[in-house]
């Protein structure tokens, strides 16, 4: 073969553009000995070309191949991105590139990928579902270098078995814990550095530090922060940055700011609130009111490109927990210089705007000013003043109550003419975590909802939409906050649904986005309003950032953007910037194009995760709280129903937990799915989503978020529910029956038909007595381990300890095939070693008031690192209550 010797006159160098410019060229994979060909250089640059290479494999633009060759992934029917798995063990990869579909991932697929990790995925033929299916080939990236881990078993003088402490994560570790300070027990939370894989489900790993007892609220909170990569340090140059700063504004910073210190502007937050973005004052003015909004000027201290601003980007927003809160900014900043504080001067971004009698907004103005709060003020106390006329409430507030007189007035326009353009209102319980004097979680409630919130949900509705707006005549670029429409499909299963409830009277004969309102409209007050809330918010697509205008479907705006939380959100300084430059300011570099896209999506993801941490440690004290009262009959309403059981929503605490199918003896159940209902074959008894039901605390498993409940007769019901016990010995359930095809996937005795590979869209496949599939691939030795008795079980009437998935993960997330997290069998116990043969997760709190808005190939990756040179951000008992958004 003739060799390619043209290049040699024309140099192109090892760089990654050349590199990139010569595969695309070739159209195929290239060895080493053709890029030096190729590319003209000698192979003393073999080195710096194989350098050259990997960089772009880390970036997942190419891919080694197993004979040697590179290649491109996009050539290759590969996708890079990062793994998201499920706690039921289903997964899907999130392309790098946001315009392509999420790729799902059989758990069978993902050989040694972990969830976090950066991978790269082939796609497969013959995909069902919405989404393409794909198997991952590479890991790229590991994506925690240090994760927590639930002490098992001490294995020998310096070892211990150790479980993943995140639910998503189902592999073991043998730990080193030489050096360790401190003595973990069993069920300590353990921070490690994972090292090799000594074999399938087993890896080598280092104890890092010791976080202490998984009872314990703040190791519960340090555990999920680190499960989901939630910073907790300042870089030194960042709080060097902030140090800089004056402890107040004065001078200068006054120049150029109209000076309304003078008006009654007051905030109205949570009672635990640290950080106050917004203030609000209104008049009554002729026919109409006169509304100001007055938001913390944070663009005014951090400006684009400096620490403070890239770390505020890095992290994306503030993350909340019940004892604590990570903050956007340093809190020189959050709490002190940008926090709208009473009694003091602040820098504040303005908009002012004119409603007429009926609520239609009039002028309005947008302008850098200086402002006072006369009070800070909570909601328990405006609603004790306004709505229950508290008159010791109200004489504390004699100087600022007229202004919140005319207030409420207004809200109550505005919220009206809202409900009339179609924003959709979800009244649904968000919880509120109780603790004692010793930090115990001792409830989970029902937060109250005060007038309050809603004074201020509607006041910062208005400002977004008018600065939205604004920005928009002016052709600026910013990020809108849009939320899409629903997909048809889903309306449509949603109305099928709705057809067999006490709303089913009345309801429009389409399903209709528009029609949504009314279903809202139709269960408001009645018995079954809770849960059609709930299935109708189910149907909502995500609330996201973008610079392109889609508008906001939740709250029928044409035109939404977020303004008024910009000490913790970075969205919200993006928009202030752009605000600035439309009024002439100069905020420094704005982005626009692809830049601000990027932003974007970044953003959203940031989001995201914060959610997720948030429902984590909720999920976390719930089962810690419940775990107390294993063995309790409580109430419920079923909430969602699946092949292999069904959800119960509690009354006594605001929780949810799983009756599966093997808990039920007395029929075979046949799942429904266009109805939501499942079906007694032989009794025809049925379960449908709303039903009131009564049901024992069976059991909790803290490590896999679990809670499982069993139904209790009711008086009068002669009908057998008695529970199944498998025997160990025989495989079989304690009625003598296998249990061939009974269970979740509602077959009758004499069907035989076989299980079907799950898909995207497809049910959890399960096994005959309703449990998930095993995913620990363990040895008999370790498995013997995990099965050991956790001492603390003995006071209740335990069903079997591992079944799997009764945590549901909402929302319109589909819900898949997971790993059952206990193997069992029996074996020889590790005496301190291993064998020889090596065995062994808008309806965020976003602006605090914005209304509802082959194998894997990559070795893992070695020790990890802590940050260095940072101090912690880290603020026990200050976890703020935040407002409701979308």
């Amino acid at each position: 073969m003739a060799k390619d010797k043209t290049s040699r006159k024309a140099p192109m160098g090892s760089g990654r553009d050349a590199l990139m410019q010569a595969f695309r060229e070739a159209q195929r994979p290239l060895r080493l000995d053709m890029l030096l060909r190729i590319l003209g250089l000698h192979r003393k640059e073999k080195r710096t070309l194989e350098e050259s290479l990997e960089a772009l494999q880390a970036e997942g633009r190419i891919l080694r191949l197993r004979g040697g060759a590179w290649g491109l992934t996009d050539h290759m029917k590969m996708v890079t991105g990062t793994l998201q798995v499920q706690r039921t063990g289903m997964g899907f990869v999130l392309p790098e590139d946001r315009r392509r579909t999420d790729i799902y991932v059989h758990p069978t697929q993902m050989g040694e990928a972990w969830h976090g990790d950066k991978v790269v995925v082939v796609l497969l033929p013959g995909g069902r579902g919405r989404n393409p299916e794909g198997r991952i080939v590479r890991i790229l990236e590991r994506g925690l270098k240090e994760m927590p881990a639930r002490v098992v078993k001490r294995m020998g003088r310096q070892g211990l078995l150790c479980r993943a402490a995140d639910a998503r994560i189902k592999v073991h570790f043998l730990v080193d814990v030489t050096g360790l300070e401190g003595k973990p027990q069993k069920d300590d939370i353990l921070v490690v550095s994972p090292g090799e894989r000594v074999e399938d489900g087993l890896w080598a790993a280092t104890a890092v530090r010791h976080l202490g007892s998984e009872d314990d609220v703040s190791v519960q909170e340090r555990l999920v922060k680190i499960n989901h990569g939630v910073p907790t340090e300042f870089p030194v140059p960042v709080l060097e940055e902030a140090a800089t700063l004056p402890p107040a504004p004065g001078g200068g910073d006054f120049a150029d700011r109209i000076d309304l210190r003078h008006m009654e502007f007051v905030t109205i937050d949570g009672a635990r609130a640290r950080d106050f973005d917004d203030a609000i004052c209104v008049e009554e003015q002729g026919k109409g009111w006169r509304l100001w909004v007055a938001i913390a000027d944070v663009s005014h201290y951090v400006r684009p490109g400096s620490a403070m601003d890239r770390e505020a980007l890095e992290r994306s927003n503030s993350y909340y927990f019940p004892q604590s809160v990570e903050p956007m900014l340093p809190e020189a900043l959050s709490n002190g210089l940008c926090s709208l504080n009473p009694r003091v001067p602040r820098l504040a971004m303005v908009a002012e705007i004119y409603f007429f009698g009926e609520g239609s907004p009039g002028k309005c103005k947008f302008y850098p000013a200086v402002i006072e709060s006369k009070a800070r003020l909570t909601y328990g106390q405006v609603n004790r003043a306004l709505l229950l006329g508290d008159e010791e409430e109200r004489l504390v507030l004699r100087p600022v109550l007229p202004m919140l007189e005319q207030a409420e007035k207004l809200a109550r326009v505005l919220h009206q003419r809202r409900r009339e353009r179609g924003s959709l209102d979800f009244d649904l319980p968000e919880p509120e975590i109780a603790f004692n004097i010793y930090g115990e979680t001792v409830d989970i409630r029902r937060k109250v909802r005060h007038f309050g919130h809603q004074i201020v949900e509607e006041f910062m509705i208005a400002a977004n939409e008018a600065v939205a707006r604004f920005l928009t005549e002016k052709e600026a670029d910013f990020l809108y906050r849009v939320h899409p429409e629903p997909e048809p499909e889903k309306l449509s299963a949603l109305f099928k649904v709705l057809a067999g409830t006490d709303i089913a009277q009345g309801l429009p004969r389409e399903a209709s986005a528009g029609a949504l309102q009314t279903v809202l409209q139709k269960a408001h007050g009645s018995a079954q309003e809770f849960l059609i809330s709930r299935l109708t918010l189910r149907t909502m697509m995500q609330a996201r950032y973008s610079p392109e205008h889609e508008g906001h479907f939740g709250l029928a705006s044409a035109c939404y953007c977020h303004f008024t939380s910009p000490i913790r959100r970075y969205a919200d300084l993006v928009v202030h910037r752009a605000l600035k430059r439309a009024l002439g300011g100069d905020p420094g570099p704005t982005p626009a194009g692809g830049k601000l896209v990027a932003i974007a999506d970044q953003l959203s993801q940031h989001e995201r995760k914060a959610m997720e941490a948030e429902r984590e440690i909720l999920k976390r004290l719930t089962v810690l709280l419940l775990r107390s009262r294993v063995g309790e009959t409580l109430t419920g309403v079923i909430s969602s129903i699946l092949d292999f059981g069904f959800f119960v929503e509690l009354n006594e605490v605001l929780a949810d937990g799983m009756v599966r199918l093997s808990s039920l003896d007395d029929d075979y159940y046949a799942f429904i799915p266009e109805r939501q209902e499942l079906r007694g074959e032989r009794t025809g008894r049925t379960f449908r989503l709303g039903q009131q039901v009564k049901v024992r605390l069976a059991d909790v498993n803290v490590g896999r978020l679990e809670v499982n409940l069993e139904l209790v007769r009711e008086e009068g019901d002669d009908t057998p529910v008695p529970t199944r016990r498998r025997s160990a010995a025989s495989g079989r359930d304690g009625s003598g029956r296998d249990g061939s095809g009974r269970g979740g996937r509602g077959r009758s005795r004499h069907d035989a038909t076989p299980r079907v590979k799950a898909s995207p869209d497809a049910s959890p496949e399960v096994s005959a007595d309703g449990d998930m599939p095993d995913g620990d691939r363990l040895p008999p030795w370790i498995r013997a381990a995990t099965e050991e008795d956790d001492p603390r079980d003995t006071t209740r009437t335990r069903r079997r300890r591992d079944d799997d998935t009764s945590s549901r993960d909402g929302g319109d997330r589909r819900r898949g095939r997971s790993r059952n997290e206990g193997a069992r069998g029996a074996g020889n116990p590790a005496r301190g070693k291993a064998p020889r043969d090596g065995a062994g997760g808008d309806r965020k709190k976003g602006d605090g008031r914005d209304g509802k808005d082959g194998q894997a190939g990559g070795k893992p990756a070695g020790k990890g690192q802590s940050r260095k040179g940072k101090a912690s951000s880290h603020r026990k008992g200050q976890g703020r209550v935040k407002k409701s958004d979308e």
